[in-house]
């Protein structure tokens, strides 16, 4: 599922500043409740509520290529772990790339992801599919 992304340089002031976070070797995760959460399920064609991401990689890292790389491997990580594990939602999350980004795989930011997450307290468990009965 795609996701909603944080284009507001406010919106990223106030989780680096305001938000919980946890570093890691490859990436930095900064998680606060988003405010504006209702407004935007209201908004939705299917009435649910969602996150608003946003990935943040600097200069530091290297040129073009590099930083859309860890941009790439940010956001196949991301998407592992949300369609795995489930991740609760109404909450504003910024995903910063870390120096130990460069070179390593998705899945290794998706195990430090997985871990993060469940340090910050925002996994549900396994996703439960919706074609069940039960």
């Amino acid at each position: 599922m795609k996701f909603t992304a944080i284009r507001e340089n406010h919106l990223y002031q106030k989780a680096y500043h305001k938000g919980n976070r946890f570093v890691g070797q490859t990436v930095a995760v900064f998680v606060l409740r988003d405010r504006a959460a209702k407004r935007l399920m209201l908004a939705h064609p299917q009435k649910k509520y969602g996150n608003r991401i946003g990935l943040a990689v600097t200069k530091k890292l290297g040129g073009a290529v590099v930083r859309n790389r860890a941009k790439r491997v940010i956001r196949a990580g991301w998407q592992a772990v949300e369609r795995t594990d489930g991740v609760r939602t109404g909450y504003l999350i910024v995903l910063s790339a870390r120096p130990g980004i460069v070179g390593v795989k998705s899945w290794q930011v998706e195990q430090e992801l997985r871990y993060a997450l469940r340090r910050l307290d925002m996994l549900q468990g396994p996703a439960v599919s919706e074609n069940t009965n039960a």
